[in-house]
């Protein structure tokens, strides 16, 4: 009897979780099979119906692009080219003319040719314009022109192109393109080495490891590990270069997300290159994601001193997806957690602000390290030691992205010159004749403060202010205008910082740039001079 009572009271449970798990099932699988429904009958009714002749491509695109957009910049939709491309990225080797390019409406500009690379070769110089490729005019090219620069090893393209205001045309013959990790490294004293680690493909854990024991060969009894400017990559690459200096077994960071199989601990599974030697990890506020993830976990286990300047702030992690006809989702999945239990996402896309744009954290949550230090979420890894000249400000932002520093890198590189790093030298002179190039161009940026005077003086609700107010806003929005330009002297430091990186790699390359960092950067000075004070680093680690 008791036997039918117990089956009587646990079977209708079971069944009602059951029940509810498969409805809840259900439900999102109805409304998913319905919105797909909807859109297909609308697409197809508005492609046959359109008065005019419609794209389906291009319209299907449009709507997907403007769907990803409500969440985060990371999840995207990868056509075969963007696919292909991201493969690229990750594997470190393809095919092409061999330098960093940007793309316009109506040309393509070469940021930084690569030394000994084609481009280079064929007497390609940053700052130079694309305007034709092959019989094709950039302005006439719909899709990305970029693309019609690479191709088959061996292959030719003729190109046209505009250098300060002149018209050249050269045959580029295209190569096989290996883009390192670990672009540079070198002993910067007797005892202490120093490694550029600029990307996490998948080729960054073999190179960091290379450099590390050949620098230990060399005497290294110290090491400065530089993640600036590195965007990150692939998260199995930040725990295996962390593994380098940690022992097999630890926690390097969490995963977490609504979907089960995305929850995910990683801990380091190889045997070490060194767990003692003292480490400093220079970052700024363009290492990304995975270059938190080495940044922030050496922090949490106080295995390093991290310096420089608080990093970018992305906790979010992405998988690529496949889809049909060679396309992907790359989608983010998960939030990822250092090994202290903290998210260093600095922006919050799913709670934005009037206008649109995502919030950015202001409230913090405090954790320890594996010695007690305090360390905090929210907004990116901060330094142990903050460097000045590495910080950025939102007028050398505005400069930099508004290309104003680049293009007087350009005259300068075309009106100076200098016959070897040692004797470069950028001076108050030079920074003089920065100040007028400003002036005379046609940068301009809007502050908040302006913002704000702009939206108070339009508007036919405010006509009630009266001229003598009105003449009062404007003298007040002419008297910020020439704060701007006085701020270029406040910020010279930091400005004068991106100046001289972007002309000396015109003239000596990315390896004279990183020469010129042993002696004269601000924060690879500062690394050698505390790894040199064993008691003032361990003191900041907390260790006893």
């Amino acid at each position: 009897m008791k036997k039918l009572v117990r089956k009587r009271v646990v079977v209708p449970v079971l069944a009602l979780t059951f029940l509810i798990v498969g409805s809840s099932f259900k439900s999102d699988f109805f409304e998913i099979a319905k919105q797909i429904e909807i859109f297909t009958t609308l697409f197809k009714e508005l492609n046959m119906n359109y008065v005019d002749e419609t794209n389906p491509a291009e319209l299907m695109d449009t709507a997907i692009k403007n769907m990803l957009e409500d969440l985060d910049p990371y999840t995207k939709f990868l056509n075969e080219q963007d696919v292909e491309s991201y493969r690229i990225n990750n594997a470190g080797e393809y095919s092409g003319i061999g330098a960093l390019v940007r793309t316009y409406k109506d040309r393509l500009l070469i940021v930084e040719p690569h030394q000994g690379y084609p481009a280079d070769k064929a007497g390609l110089k940053a700052g130079d314009q694309i305007i034709q490729i092959g019989d094709i005019k950039v302005a006439d090219f719909e899709d990305n022109a970029s693309e019609l620069l690479k191709g088959s090893e061996g292959s030719t393209v003729d190109i046209i192109y505009k250098r300060q205001g002149k018209i050249n045309s050269t045959t580029i013959e295209r190569g096989g393109i290996e883009v390192d990790a670990v672009p540079f490294y070198k002993m910067i004293d007797d005892k202490t080495g120093y490694i550029v680690l600029s990307k996490f493909n998948a080729k960054a854990t073999d190179q960091t490891k290379s450099a590390l024991l050949d620098l230990k060969g060399k005497g290294a009894e110290k090491i400065v590990l530089d993640l600036r400017d590195n965007p990150g990559g692939l998260l199995s690459e930040a725990i295996n270069v962390t593994n380098l200096f940690v022992p097999k077994g630890e926690l390097v960071v969490t995963t977490k997300s609504k979907v089960k199989k995305f929850n995910r601990e990683y801990r380091t599974s190889n045997q070490p290159v060194d767990t003692e030697i003292p480490l400093v990890v220079l970052v700024n506020g363009s290492s990304a994601s995975a270059s938190e993830i080495v940044s922030g976990s050496l922090q949490d286990l106080d295995r390093a001193v991290i310096m420089g300047a608080r990093s970018f702030g992305k906790g979010l992690v992405q998988r690529p997806l496949k889809l049909t006809y060679g396309t992907q989702l790359k989608v983010t999945i998960s939030r990822y957690y250092t090994a202290s239990g903290r998210c260093i996402q600095a922006l919050d896309y799913w709670n934005r602000d009037e206008n649109g744009n995502a919030i950015r954290n202001t409230q913090f949550n405090d954790f320890t390290t594996r010695n007690g230090r305090k360390v905090q979420d929210g907004g990116g890894v901060l330094p142990d030691i903050e460097i000045a000249a590495v910080k950025t400000n939102d007028l050398t932002m505005a400069l930099l992205q508004n290309n104003v520093i680049f293009d007087y890198a350009t005259d300068y590189y075309f009106s100076h010159k200098v016959a070897d790093v040692g004797d470069f030298q950028f001076s108050n002179s030079d920074f003089n004749d920065f100040k007028a190039f400003v002036r005379e161009s046609d940068f301009s940026f809007e502050t908040k403060a302006e913002k704000a005077i702009t939206e108070a003086l339009s508007g036919p609700e405010n006509d009630f202010l009266g001229q003598e107010v009105k003449d009062s806003y404007k003298t007040l929005l002419a008297n910020i205008q020439k704060g701007k330009i006085n701020a270029l002297d406040k910020y010279q430091k930091e400005i004068q910082k991106n100046l001289e990186d972007e002309i000396i790699k015109r003239y000596f390359y990315r390896d004279g740039l990183y020469q010129y960092y042993l002696s004269h950067d601000d924060a690879i000075l500062a690394a050698s001079e505390l790894l040199e004070n064993s008691s003032k680093y361990n003191s900041i680690l907390g260790n006893r």
